[in-house]
């Protein structure tokens, strides 16, 4: 027998009752047993007493607790008297209380809850329920044995039909054998349920159920909100706890803090919190937080995430009433019974003084200049901003740092949004500004355009004029457009470095599922992440999604559309950077473009921007001929893609003879190139290109 068995059996007959809900568990234990072996040994004739030795240590037990000559009607009702008395004394939380308080249950139904849940406490109330019902293999009670096992001493049996039914409507209860007849039906209490009852829950109460204590949020007055949004929290306890209100909607990113405004509305109700994490009606979740929210007195609060363009409809509550609290993401919306009476509040991302106050408060050790300027450049919510604080001073620690720098903070946002985003997105280095991009002074000066609205993205949204009140965010939306390999990548990567931002790239064609509303639960999760972690994203081949809308003549139409319409919805409300690349801007939809915040045009490079990109990436110590040189950035009309393709392929044949990079090297990356692209070779007549190209192919045959 296991210890669990032994200690409980041992509690259970131990004569004084402590305080607290483990006293009151108690005493409810020792009514339904004592009943049950009122019975037994009225209607048995004392058989099952001397078939299960057991039973007559509990039967001494209780009676040494209990005063003499009292017959079993009379000591029931004492037993009645002693849970009252006890439950007038105690201001505690006793659970049992709670549950009948909550839920209107009465004394039978509770008493039925705690013998269907004896097995729990000792396992040879299994072996005594299995041979009262010898037709059953099943050790748990049946409704009907229950029936006459409960009854009031001194009457028949009684029909706990109706007492069975609200306990497993309110799931409370649960059955076994539901193909069997309704009196042959074996029930069990839930074991989290059990252990809630005892007053022993846990923190983690069930799977996918956490209980959160009051003292663990702040007070409503201490939340870090905007003004007018502060004042409508300061009234919500009061509509909760008056009933005008039976769901509270709290919408916005994760870690927005709307699970610790919901607490703290809890706290100020005096509730703990009890979080699910899946909304759906058919999880087991689901089914235990409302009896447990009941048992424990606590507000349910139920993560929903509802995909764009899907309404999740929510029953009510098994086993509970009273107010809910949900959390939803900024797409998708709620319908159902449960939120018949709900108000819906939406946090928004905080600005730049509610940044320093939650840096303030997670006490790291930095000076004041290096405080404002966090603040100001990582535009992190508070819940990230507590995630990486530790990161941060770790990473200080590991520098042989008390105090923490701004590179602290950076590697640990880096670290954030690598566990975040790395299943989604793949990260890109970013360069050292926009001197490393060699482009056309209009693209030049188009990209110094754009990192100063990146730059000013938020002070943007504080200055400007009325009009732009309902339309403007802090999201920036740029488009590069132009054809493979003329530096749209390239671009992005030394914007990211010009912000210190990090970069991650998408590729549309990936995201882009045949399932119907699976592209845009993909694409809600990515730009949903990247907006919460504040870094730069790159949509690459923009026009896999993005391409004109069509006439609808099939349902693939139809669903492509809808495609369209969701991304540019979702752009339009982006509060990121974001950046799409393209190489068939005559593609994209005209409505994609009006909603753009840049669009710069990367042009193939002309001779004198040919020439630089080849300073860039050829070696320092070269062999090469000036008029070579000169020649190639003039004729050879290639790509910046191309030319560090041709520009490695010679760098690596060079290394291969051990000599400083010379012309026939070069030359032979280039006629590589040209191979590759299927075009003629500018320069040489075809038997000097296939003799020089044999002689540099040995060299590679060679490295090889």
């Amino acid at each position: 027998m296991s210890e669990r068995f032994s200690e409980a059996r041992e509690i259970l007959i131990e004569p004084a009752a402590p305080s607290g809900p483990d006293g009151h568990f108690r005493l409810w234990m020792y009514r339904a047993i004592s009943r049950m072996l009122a019975n037994l040994r009225a209607i048995d004739d004392a058989n099952a007493l001397e078939s299960f030795p057991f039973l007559a240590q509990y039967e001494s037990a209780l009676a040494s607790i209990m005063p003499p000559a009292l017959g079993p009607e009379d000591g029931d009702l004492w037993w009645q008297q002693q849970i009252a008395a006890y439950e007038q004394g105690e201001r505690c939380q006793l659970p049992l209380r709670n549950l009948a308080e909550a839920l209107s249950l009465d004394d039978e139904e509770r008493l039925l809850l705690l013998a269907v849940g004896l097995i729990e406490e000792d396992v040879r109330f299994g072996s005594l329920f299995t041979a009262l019902q010898p037709t059953s293999h099943i050790r748990r009670p049946s409704i009907g044995m229950l029936g006459w096992l409960l009854a009031t001493p001194g009457a028949l049996a009684r029909d706990l039909w109706p007492a069975s039914r609200t306990l497993i409507d309110h799931g409370l209860l649960s059955v076994a054998n539901r193909d069997s007849p309704r009196a042959e039906w074996a029930l069990q209490v839930p074991l989290p349920l059990w252990d809630a009852l005892r007053g022993q829950p846990g923190s983690q109460a069930a799977v996918g159920v956490a209980s959160h204590p009051a003292s663990q949020f702040p007070d409503l007055a201490d939340m870090v909100l905007p003004p007018a949004l502060h004042q409508q929290v300061f009234r919500l306890p009061a509509l909760l706890a008056q009933g005008q209100v039976g769901a509270l909607a709290l919408r916005g990113m994760r870690g927005s803090g709307r699970r610790t405004l919901a607490g703290s509305v809890a706290r100020a109700i005096g509730r703990d919190l009890l979080v699910c994490e899946s909304a759906a009606p058919d999880s087991a979740a689901w089914q235990l937080i409302g009896p447990l929210a009941s048992i424990a007195g606590a507000l349910p609060l139920l993560r929903c995430d509802p995909g764009p363009g899907v309404a999740l409809d929510l029953p009510l509550l098994p086993g509970y009433r009273g107010p809910v609290a949900l959390t939803l993401g900024a797409g998708g919306g709620i319908c159902g019974l449960l939120v018949a009476q709900s108000l819906g509040l939406s946090l928004p991302m905080p600005d730049a003084a509610a940044r320093r106050s939650f840096w303030v408060r997670t006490a790291l050790p930095m000076p004041e200049t290096t405080l404002d300027e966090l603040s100001q450049r990582f535009l992190l919510n508070g819940g990230h901003i507590a995630r990486a604080a530790p990161l941060a001073r770790a990473y200080a620690t590991l520098a042989g740092r008390t105090s923490v720098d701004l590179p602290d903070v950076q590697q640990a946002a880096r670290t954030l949004n690598r566990q975040e985003l790395e299943t989604l997105a793949t990260a890109l280095e970013p360069i050292a500004g926009l001197d490393a991009v060699v482009a056309a002074s209009s693209a030049s000066d188009d990209l110094r355009a754009l990192l100063a609205r990146c730059r000013a993205r938020e002070l943007l949204c504080d200055t400007a004029g009325p009009a732009f009140a309902s339309s403007l965010n802090r999201g920036v939306r740029a488009m590069f457009t132009g054809p493979s390999g003329t530096g749209k990548t390239l671009a992005a990567r030394a914007l990211a470095g010009a912000l210190q931002m990090d970069l991650y790239r998408v590729d549309l064609a990936a995201v882009v599922n045949k399932y119907i509303g699976e592209t845009e639960r993909n694409l809600n999760m990515v730009l949903s992440r990247a907006e919460e972690l504040d870094v730069l994203l790159l949509l690459d081949e923009g026009d896999a999604l993005m391409a004109a809308r069509t006439d609808v003549r099939s349902a693939n139409d139809r669903y492509a559309n809808l495609e369209t319409n969701y991304l540019l919805q979702r752009l339009e409300s982006y509060q990121g950077i974001v950046i799409i690349t393209t190489n068939a801007s005559s593609r994209i939809d005209q409505a994609f473009l009006r909603r753009l915040d840049a669009t710069i045009e990367f042009a193939p490079p002309e001779a004198s921007e040919r020439a630089a990109i080849w300073r860039l990436h050829l070696p320092a110590q070269h062999a090469l001929s000036a008029a070579l040189l000169g020649e190639v950035a003039v004729r050879c009309a290639l790509t910046g893609g191309q030319i560090r393709n041709a520009a490695l392929h010679a760098t690596l044949l060079a290394i291969g003879e051990g000599a400083p990079l010379g012309d026939a090297h070069l030359e032979a990356g280039l006629l590589r190139e040209y191979r590759k692209a299927g075009a003629a070779y500018p320069l040489r007549g075809a038997s000097a290109q296939a003799k020089q190209l044999g002689r540099l192919q040995q060299f590679a045959g060679d490295l090889g």
